[in-house]
């Protein structure tokens, strides 16, 4: 009878359990990509919060200044854009005139009856209908903007809780789960040198990549005929290198408005190069978008595993799961390698798991092998059975 009701609750508590897990990967799966960048920003800020924690205490300051130092770069030379683009705005402002812009909205719009007498206008039919529009667009955007801002707040409280407490997560899981092999110690070992390998590779891939860009692009402006360059070459291949880091659009929310730029300048010229901007359009896809992407991309990030195996994952991941798989692809391929590498071989044919990290003197002899061993230090016969 006691062990019935033992029975009884561990069903319960099991079941209490499923739906808790249930629950958690509920979660996990509505902001999965949420979650997948947080843990990018964790291992591409780890490196420099490792060389600081030491110097800067208490913890929670050290994992701060980490990660406003990889965002320092970022947010320089986001300041530095805004700033140009300002100064280009001021001089179109001053160079060219809006009158057609006005006759052109004029007959949707009657904008001088609202700068004229804006009260009257929205007693009308028709501004009452126009200031609901714009409010609908105001919250619209709103919703958009405090979306992507919660978005970001927990990708980074995300990437400070694990630089902060990440030792802690980590031994707990290891005392809960562990064994006296130290096979989950092996595995999580493992996993997280790739983790480390593949994330801190695509900030290297983004610095390479601006590299490239800022070379090539400042070839072509060297290059460009009369009255038609690259506009700041060094400022946009920068900023395609930063770009890279935007899974699948990536390069191209950089290079596609130069290229569309250079193509409104040729056609306006009077006399028109556009073998400038195909070659422009051809440099930007294929050595500055496409090579580091397929080529440079999986060798600095997946130098434990295989090229090729980096690239595919790199290539299914943004296909298979969208905007989030450039980070979830490589996340699965390093669990799934690790596990058929670690974990596989003894689930199958039975083979010992003996990890790299524990020493094989301190592993355990198999029973049938240390009972034999017993009987004849003992001077008996081994037993029949």
């Amino acid at each position: 009878m006691v062990g019935t009701d033992m029975d009884r609750s561990r069903f319960g508590w099991w079941a209490i359990g499923a739906v808790l897990g249930i629950a958690l990967l509920f979660v996990f799966y509505s902001f999965i990509g949420t979650f997948v960048f947080g843990v990018f920003i964790y291992y591409a800020t780890r490196p420099i919060y490792d060389r600081i924690k030491t110097r800067i205490y208490p913890r929670s300051l050290a994992a701060f200044v980490a990660l406003f130092t990889l965002a320092l770069p970022v947010l320089v030379l986001l300041a530095y854009s805004i700033a140009i683009a300002l100064q280009e705005l001021s001089t179109v402002q001053n160079t060219v005139e809006l009158g057609p812009i006005s006759s052109a909205v004029q007959p949707y719009l009657d904008v001088s009856t609202i700068v004229d007498d804006p009260v009257s206008y929205l007693e009308t039919d028709t501004g009452i209908e126009t200031l609901r529009e714009i409010l609908d667009q105001g919250l619209n955007y709103t919703g958009f903007i405090g979306n992507l801002l919660l978005h970001l707040f927990v990708m980074i409280a995300l990437a400070f809780y694990l630089l902060r407490d990440g030792h802690k997560i980590t031994r707990w899981f290891q005392s809960r789960f562990g064994d006296e092999r130290g096979v989950l110690e092996a595995y999580l070992k493992n996993v997280d040198e790739d983790f480390h390998n593949i994330f801190f590779g695509n900030i290297l891939n983004a610095v390479l990549t601006a590299i490239i860009a800022v070379l090539s692009y400042s070839v072509l402006d060297f290059m460009s005929p009369p009255g038609l360059s690259v506009p700041y070459a060094a400022l946009i291949g920068l900023l395609a290198g930063v770009a890279s880091l935007i899974p699948v659009v990536g390069m191209k929310l950089v290079y596609f408005p130069v290229t569309a730029y250079l193509g409104i300048v040729t056609v306006l010229s009077e006399e028109p190069q556009f073998w400038f901007v195909i070659v422009f359009a051809a440099v930007s896809f294929i050595i500055v978008d496409t090579l580091p992407d397929f080529v440079l991309r999986p060798y600095v990030s997946g130098r434990n595993l295989h090229v090729g195996a980096v690239m595919f994952a790199y290539i299914f991941g943004p296909l298979l799961f969208g905007w989030y798989g450039i980070f979830l692809g490589p996340i699965l391929l390093v669990l799934l390698v690790h596990f058929a590498r670690i974990i596989l071989p003894e689930l199958i044919v039975g083979t010992q798991i003996q990890p790299y990290a524990v020493d094989p003197t301190y592993l355990t002899e198999p029973p049938e092998q240390a009972a034999s061993v017993d009987a004849t230090t003992d001077g008996g016969e081994p037993s029949a059975e």
